[in-house]
């Protein structure tokens, strides 16, 4: 425990008795003997909580805590009184006292009362933090002109219940943006439910937006909440609209027209309030013309179109993304920071990232897992995609597998790999170049099955 108390009392043994128990406790303990000076403590030390007494010399102590209170209105303090009344208890209660306690002390309730105020205090500095994380977690980074004018549209449109449109390539961001727009919007405090258009089978296509009864068909063995339904009086996210087939359009279609729906088996109608946001990588115009997508649905969805720009369009952003992109991956996964020097980040700036921010966010988780120093050089950076070799890398990201030690191992027997042909297969300057032992590159090869003609 840091955390710091204050006890304010013009009786010596009160406050040599209280910072005894206390620091048993493993706090630090202040003392004051009056309220000027508790003031003087409280500007300089700002401590978490404060024993205070009513009577006190000079300034007593509701005035003490009236001052206390307007140099920190959140400032915990729990009152003590000798000559305790329910008057005095309710006046201090009413001036903002966490609580209340008679004297002679029982210094069993004090350890008690302390530390649930103490435990108080940890949990709103934890609510904060996480609010900050959430927060953060929504927050497009980037100062660039394109970036700063979808941050200031965002902002314009999300306390609204307008339907938006969001479009851009893949690996932009269109969820990022979904999220945002949701968190920053007046349903916040509900869900926000994503549906991914692209993979959910047409056969199913009811009962997964709808939901089901208990045996509307075979399978179904309980009954089953929708997307639509578990959004209520929240947000929807329709991710890849445009990859729908035109029967589930329709089905789409009905449902954001006449706002309610029935549960596949069911013959009960089910009012819905929902906001919704749909995303696509295509231009909806060309797939309308193609007959792929229907045009009444287009102008149902298309509100407030929003476009998040491609990386290439932006590169000025690259810098705080990357620096963002390590932060976040670090603290995850508790690994130390790493910094690149000057000609690895111009390395990332000479690219175009077909792939976007994803291809970006990728590129740096794996070069904090493989490069062994604290440093990023230019060296460390595998050759990076074109943009059909981007496209293919997404297409099988799953492939290595869905743990970190799985993406691990893939991608050092990668980097080893590529050391080893840089270094024509020797091992003793590919165990220098990588900062390895030769003993311990062998038993890395061994353990990733790379074969290797032992050279000298």
């Amino acid at each position: 425990m840091n955390e710091t108390i204050l006890v304010v009392d013009d009786e010596e043994s009160i406050c040599h008795s209280l910072k005894a128990i206390l620091a048993d406790e493993g706090y630090q303990v202040l003392v004051a003997g009056s309220g000027e000076e508790a003031i003087k403590i409280v500007e300089e030390e700002m401590p978490q909580l404060i024993l205070l007494d009513i009577w006190l010399p000079g300034m007593d102590g509701l005035e003490t805590l009236k001052a206390i209170k307007k140099i920190n209105p959140q400032m915990l303090v729990i009152v003590m009184s000798g000559h305790g009344t329910i008057e005095t208890a309710v006046k201090a209660t009413k001036l903002g006292a966490f609580d209340f306690i008679e004297k002679p002390l029982s210094l069993d309730k004090i350890i008690i009362l302390v530390n649930n105020a103490i435990n108080l205090i940890r949990l709103q500095e934890e609510n904060v933090l996480l609010k900050e994380k959430v927060s953060h977690q929504y927050e497009l980074t980037g100062t660039s002109p394109a970036i700063t004018e979808l941050k200031e549209m965002i902002s314009i449109v999300a306390p609204t219940n307008a339907w938006i449109l969001i479009m851009g390539e893949n690996g932009t961001g269109k969820e990022l943006v979904a999220r945002s727009i949701h968190h920053l919007s007046l349903r916040s405090h509900k869900d926000i439910v994503e549906v991914n258009c692209a993979a959910i089978p047409e056969e199913l296509i009811e009962s997964e937006l709808f939901g089901h009864e208990k045996g509307a068909f075979t399978g179904a063995t309980e009954k089953k909440r929708g997307k639509f339904d578990l959004a209520h009086e929240g947000t929807i996210f329709l991710d890849e609209v445009a990859d729908m087939s035109l029967k589930a359009q329709a089905k789409i279609l009905r449902i954001l027209q006449e706002k309610k729906f029935e549960r596949v088996g069911g013959n009960k109608l089910i009012d819905m309030d929902v906001r919704v946001l749909a995303a696509t990588n295509k231009d909806l115009e060309e797939e309308m013309k193609a007959g792929r997508f229907r045009q009444d649905l287009y102008y149902r969805l298309h509100v407030i179109p929003l476009v998040v720009p491609p990386l290439r369009e932006r590169k000025e952003d690259i810098n705080p993304l990357v620096e963002r992109f390590i932060l976040d991956f670090t603290t995850k996964e508790g690994l130390e920071p790493k910094t690149l020097t000057d000609e690895a980040m111009a390395l990332l700036m000479k690219h175009d990232w077909p792939g976007n921010v994803r291809e970006l966010k990728n590129i740096i988780e794996r070069l904090i897992i493989l490069t062994p120093d604290d440093e990023i050089t230019a060296r460390d950076i595998p050759p990076l995609n074109t943009k059909e070799e981007s496209e293919a890398a997404f297409a099988s990201q799953s492939v290595a597998g869905d743990s970190l030690k799985d993406a691990k191992m893939d991608f050092e027997r990668q980097f080893i790999l590529k050391k080893l042909e840089e270094n024509e297969g020797n091992i003793s300057k590919t165990a220098e170049a990588i900062g390895l032992e030769r003993s311990n590159l062998h038993k890395k090869l061994k353990a990733l099955k790379i074969a290797v003609k032992d050279q000298p």
